[in-house]
């Protein structure tokens, strides 16, 4: 049978060190030991203080021992400072009489003397004893400090108080994950594949003299993948793999960062060849510079100085590879950067179109689904959200299929799986007057007409008028239909007018605006400042740049530096607000142009609450028909792209 862990002894073979109260224990039993050899029974200690061999020992009352002394039947008398003892013969042998002393009593001596019987004082305690009922107090003191200093030992990493070791923080593992339980981060994979091979096989480097990077940056947005990529890198390679959060380094005192990186490399290098993961390498790799004038986080500079000093302490032959992670790699420090250090970084990126549909269908394995389910259309509902929103899509659905007692996902599911993920919980209990429902109707419905009638929108995949999270009344859900990373000046103009359909059509229909388009406005006012400070797209900076992001000199986060003038601003303002009522007129022409349109939209949302963009396009195209109006449907794409927005009116 094998031991519980708790009574095993440590790696060094220290088993007191793991079991302080046992080791606590053992020194009681050996105390007492010592206890009793020094201080011995009753029949020990009459021998010793008389110096005579007695055959057994016998209490007696105080009255008892006098009337001995008197009939002298006692040879010898030793008095205490709360006991007698003394010796006598029965006819059997030697006797050693006790008693406890009974109030002072100024008789006894002369009866003594009188008797002519020999008598002494003795010490009932010796220098043992009297030093052990001093230390004894102080012993149960240490034997509880021991008890909890063990218990904090064990929850924060080995150590008095945890210090300086990252054995419990660090997870120590041989992954079993690999390259084919990573999809679309296909680039990334690639770049990392020589550091596979070279921790297979590292004497084929160094022959040559090749110089392998030490260390890895993956650089991603959150939930891209970049923990599952360092795992798939060790799992190919076969080799340990030590994570370790970033924080984890980081504690009240300083030095303990240090202590435990350097602990973490003697172990990795005790392991080689193996692969230490650094995760929010920010945390402890912040620029230094960022301090301000009072300097930094002592305790964080010396673990990234610790650190700095580890990755230069193996050489490039030593088959040891650091992989890092971040999603803020502008604000680490510059000396984390340098050739010999992190030679390398990864963009683990948002997946494409292909790559969502390589991740879903990962995802999807391990699910039971109908055979008819389109795994293209969810990727195209889902452009731009990472690995890890996928993920929660495909298990979201199979929670909803598993509510309704299905035996297998649906289609429906995953449609509904991806609406709560962009536009949160659908609150079909909340009860909305038919005053509101209508404004929300026409509010959602020229925010779909104008996706759809506007060259350079995201076209529509959805038009919703029941509630969803915590303030949306309804939504309309604009996918666009391909891959993009840069927008042109129609687009973001397209983008305004589109949010800007929500109130014009209040205006337009029901007459009056609502409070309904607060996050609209505030969207558009962004796009147009974006479109004078940063991207050059007016006549009121031209070329110049108004604002950009820079690093803050106290707290080395990011922030806005104004750099223009008053009269700049007042330009901008203007601007901003004729280009705002300019769109807003458009967006009115166009919502009178296509009144008959808006008006089936918000009679077929009454009726069914939901409508998909299909719809909206068939209402639309059947429009421009009947009323000879040269179609602005543009043809359908197929791909994915960034991320879906929801217009959400509150």
């Amino acid at each position: 049978m094998s031991q519980p862990e708790s009574n095993k002894p440590d790696k060094n073979g220290n088993f007191f060190n793991k079991n302080p109260l046992i080791t606590f224990a053992i020194f009681s039993v050996a105390m007492i030991v010592l206890f009793k050899a020094f201080v011995g029974d009753e029949s020990d200690l009459a021998g010793k203080i008389n110096g005579q061999n007695v055959t057994r020992v016998q209490e007696i009352t105080y009255a008892d021992l006098k009337r001995l002394i008197e009939n002298k039947e006692v040879e010898k008398v030793s008095i205490g400072q709360t006991m007698i003892r003394a010796i006598g013969n029965d006819g059997t042998g030697k006797v050693a009489y006790t008693t406890r002393i009974v109030g002072p009593d100024s008789t006894l001596i002369p009866l003594l003397d009188k008797q002519k019987i020999n008598y002494n004082g003795f010490s009932e305690t010796n220098w043992f004893t009297e030093m052990f009922g001093w230390l004894f107090p102080f012993l149960i003191i240490i034997a509880i400090w021991m008890f909890f200093a063990g218990r904090m030992q064990k929850s924060m990493g080995g150590g008095i108080l945890g210090m300086g070791n990252s054995k419990k923080l660090v997870n120590s593992e041989k992954p079993k994950t690999k390259f084919d339980d990573v999809a679309g981060v296909q680039e990334a994979k690639e770049e990392v594949l020589e550091i596979v091979d070279f921790l297979r096989y590292p004497d084929r480097y160094v022959e040559l003299g090749a110089k392998i990077p030490k260390g890895v940056l993956l650089v991603g947005s959150p939930g891209t993948g970049k923990t599952l990529l360092a795992k798939a890198v060790a799992g190919e390679a076969e080799v340990p793999f030590f994570s370790v959060s970033g924080s984890s380094f980081i504690e009240m005192f300083v030095g303990v960062g240090a202590a435990r990186v350097r602990d973490l490399f003697e172990q990795a290098k005790k392991d080689a060849p193996s692969i230490i993961f650094i995760d929010e390498i920010d945390a402890i790799g912040k620029s230094r510079a960022a301090g301000g004038v009072m300097g930094g986080n002592d305790e964080r500079e010396q673990t990234l100085n610790q650190l700095l000093a580890e990755m230069d302490g193996f050489g490039t032959d030593t088959p040891i590879i650091i992989l890092a992670a971040t999603n803020r790699p502008e604000i680490l420090d510059p000396a984390l950067l340098r050739p010999g250090r992190f030679d390398r970084q990864v963009l683990v990126d948002k997946p494409d179109f292909q790559g969502r549909i390589d991740i879903l269908n990962v995802h999807v394995k391990g699910v039971k689904t109908d055979a008819d389910i389109d795994i293209d259309e969810i990727a195209r509902l889902t452009a731009g959200l990472a690995g890890a929103d996928l993920a929660n899509i495909i298990n979201e659905a199979a929670l909803l299929a598993g509510r309704k007692s299905q035996k297998t996902v649906r289609q429906a599911d995953l449609r509904e799986a991806v609406e709560r993920a962009i536009a949160g919980l659908s609150k079909k209990s909340r009860r909305i007057d038919e005053k509101e429902k209508k404004i929300v109707a026409y509010h959602e419905s020229g925010h779909a007409l104008l996706a759809e009638t506007t060259k350079g929108a995201k076209k529509v995949s959805k038009v919703s008028i029941v509630p969803r999270g915590l303030a949306a009344l309804g939504y309309t859900l604009n996918t666009p239909e391909e891959n993009k990373y840069l927008m042109q000046r129609h687009e973001l103009i397209a983008e305004i007018d589109v949010l800007l359909g929500g109130r014009a059509a209040e205006e337009v229909f029901i007459g009056e605006i609502s409070t309904g388009a607060a996050n609209d406005l505030e969207r558009t006012t962004d796009i147009l400042k974006a479109m004078v400070q940063m991207y050059g797209m007016s006549d009121v900076a031209g070329l110049m740049v108004l604002e950009r992001q820079r690093s803050s000199f106290l707290g080395g986060g990011m922030s806005q530096a104004k750099e223009y003038s008053e009269r700049m601003s007042e330009e901008m303002d203007q601007f901003i607000k004729s280009s705002l009522n300019d769109r807003y007129a458009a967006v009115k022409e166009r919502l009178e142009e296509y009144r008959d349109a808006i008006e089936k939209i918000v009679e077929l949302l009454y009726a069914k609450e939901n409508i998909s963009g299909d719809q909206v396009r068939e209402i639309i195209e059947a429009y421009e028909k009947e009323n000879g109006i040269e179609t602005k449907l543009e043809p359908r794409k197929v791909l994915g792209s960034p991320k879906p927005e929801a217009t959400i009116s509150e």
